[in-house]
Formats: C-alpha cells, sequence, structure tokens
C-alpha cells in the first residue's frame, strides 16, 4: 500500500483513510490500463490478420463518414470494434495521468510514467489514422505499410513500457538509478532493443504471411528463398535469425539481474522472463509449421507482449535505486 506521505493533502488528519484508498485505486487502475492494452494490442494484430483494416473505408476518427456506424460487414465490425477500444484505452491513460497529478506529490515517479505513457498513447493514435489515412491496411502490399506498422509496433511497445512503470511506482517503487549498475544497464538495455527488433521482424513477417499465405510448408519455404517473391517474404528470413540473438541477450539479463543484485524481485522475474522466451521460442516454430493461423498468431503476439512486461519488470527491481540509510 502507498504510504499516506505519498498523497496530496495526506497532512490533514482528517483525510488520513481518503489517501490510502486513492493509492489503492491508483494502483488497481494502472494494473488494469497495463492489462486492458495489452487486450487492445491483440484485437489489432486481429484487425491485420484477418484484412479488416479498410472496413471503415480511408475515413479517421469516422468510421466510413459515420459517428456510430451500422456495420454491414464483418470488416466493417471488427474495425470499428478496435476502434471504439482503442478511443477506450486513449481515455484510461489519460485518466491515469490526471489520477498521478491529483493523487501524488510533485517529483514523485508515478508522474513521470503517466506523461510519458500520455505523450505515447497520442502518438499511437496518430500512427494508427495515418495507417487508414494512408491507405496502408487491407491488401497494400508495399514497404511503406511495413515500415510505417513497424514505427507503430515500436511506439507500442514504448506506451506499454511506460504504463508498465507507472504501475510499478504506483506499488511505491524507488527511481531507477541507471548510473549505479552500468554494467547491467548496458546488459538490459541490449535486451530491450534487441527484443524491439524481434518484434519489428515478426511484424514484418506476419504481415507477409497474411498479404502472401503459403499453401505449404515447403512453399513458404521457397518463398523465402525465392528472388522473384515479394520484400516482404524475403524479409520472412531475419526473424528467426534476430530471434535466438535476442533469446541470448534476454537470458543473460535474466541471470545478471540477480547475480549483480541479489534481489528476491529480479530473480522471480528473470525465471518468468526465461519461461516466455522458451514459450515464445516453441509458439514461434508452431506457426512456421502450421502457416501461421490467426489464433497462433495471435497467441504468439500476446506472449510476445507478456515476454516485454516482464523483461520491464525485471529491469525496474534490478536497477530500483537503493533505499536510503536510516539515520542513526
Amino acid at each position: 500500500m502507498l504510504p499516506a506521505r505519498l498523497i496530496l493533502r495526506a497532512s490533514d488528519p482528517t483525510i488520513r483513510t481518503v489517501p490510502e484508498t486513492r493509492a489503492r485505486i491508483l494502483r488497481r487502475f494502472a494494473v488494469a490500463t497495463v492489462a486492458y492494452n495489452l487486450a487492445v494490442i491483440v484485437w489489432g494484430a486481429f484487425v491485420r490478420a484477418t484484412g479488416s483494416g479498410a472496413g471503415c473505408g480511408d475515413h479517421w476518427p469516422m468510421c466510413n463518414g459515420e459517428v456510430l456506424p451500422r456495420p454491414r460487414s464483418l470488416e466493417m465490425l471488427v474495425e470499428f470494434t478496435h476502434r471504439i477500444t482503442s478511443g477506450v484505452s486513449l481515455l484510461a491513460v489519460l485518466a491515469l495521468v490526471v489520477m498521478a497529478f491529483r493523487w501524488t506529490p510533485p517529483g514523485h515517479p508515478v508522474r513521470r510514467g503517466a506523461v510519458f505513457s500520455g505523450a505515447l498513447i497520442v502518438s499511437e493514435a496518430l500512427l494508427g489514422a495515418g495507417l487508414v489515412l494512408f491507405r496502408l491496411v487491407a491488401g497494400n502490399t508495399s514497404m511503406t505499410r511495413a515500415w510505417f506498422g513497424a514505427a507503430h509496433l515500436v511506439n507500442t511497445f514504448a506506451l506499454v513500457a511506460a504504463l508498465t512503470l507507472t504501475a510499478w511506482w504506483a506499488f511505491d517503487h524507488r527511481r531507477l538509478a541507471l548510473r549505479t549498475r552500468p554494467a547491467l544497464s548496458a546488459t538490459l538495455a541490449v535486451s530491450a532493443v534487441a527484443t524491439m527488433a524481434v518484434a519489428v521482424t515478426g511484424s514484418i513477417a506476419a504481415l507477409g504471411d497474411t498479404l502472401f499465405p503459403a499453401r505449404s510448408f515447403a512453399e513458404g519455404y521457397a518463398q523465402d528463398f525465392s528472388a522473384g517473391a515479394h520484400l516482404l517474404l524475403r524479409l520472412r528470413i531475419w526473424h528467426p535469425v534476430v530471434a535466438l540473438g535476442a533469446t541470448a541477450a534476454l537470458i543473460a539479463s535474466a541471470i545478471a539481474g540477480f547475480a549483480v543484485t541479489r534481489r528476491p524481485a529480479a530473480r522471480r522475474y528473470g525465471i518468468a522472463l526465461v519461461g516466455a522466451v522458451v514459450t515464445q521460442l516453441a509458439l514461434g516454430l508452431a506457426n512456421v509449421f502450421l502457416l501461421a493461423p490467426v489464433g497462433l498468431q495471435l497467441l504468439h503476439l500476446l506472449v510476445a507482449d507478456l515476454l516485454w512486461v516482464t523483461l520491464v519488470l525485471l529491469a525496474a527491481s534490478a536497477l530500483e535505486r537503493d533505499p536510503d540509510p536510516v539515520a542513526a
């Protein structure tokens, strides 16, 4: 529970129970916002995997020129649902920003995490709008779509990281002290960049699977190495290569996090991270051999998001500033 000293107005002895209640609400709301955004991300992947991105035409934020349209196709229903859930996500993050500034004192790290989250949810909405307005959806096979989508994914991961840290700090954890453990900070930074790279190459591979579905494993393998194949397909081979490199970096971070700090939380998150990595490798292989069915793609993405959250929590627990020494 957040101590009363961290909440504004807590010095008033007549309302000492209110700060504790608000602290509990803030923690739960922050965690719920992270979970909700993960669900929105998975639904967004469902929009891409089912080719429903043009369900509302090239209109944004309206759907086919209407504020509340009557769905006339499954694609329209899928896309409009994604827009509604994304709008709720925007409101939830903005509410988190307001709560952080009303219920925590100046300088509290929750405020910083909330500000970054607010900025990133706005850029997330703008990138999503760009995909629609520039018609980089549905059957568009341009590399512009691939790179725009990759930028969207990087922003999404940054948003999830900011929300995760906001929730972490809402539980009264201290700020990060990156300079006190430079080697560990560098190891975790490499893992973060490698994970981002896996996510980007994975998004390109998934887009290729959606736009150019193979009828067999042999056909898909031939596409990867065919000089005449679309660039999206020839880039697909880099995803497993990058994933293997990231696996080594993530396992190294999981080991180093506890070995350097000896903190139980770092050990727990390190073990969870290794478990997520192994699960991802298994799901990746299944995707290749089963020709990336939509359900498996969504599960693969969800575990990737959970792996990313776990990495952020590992970094937060390992790099958290040591408590101030107690005065004699």
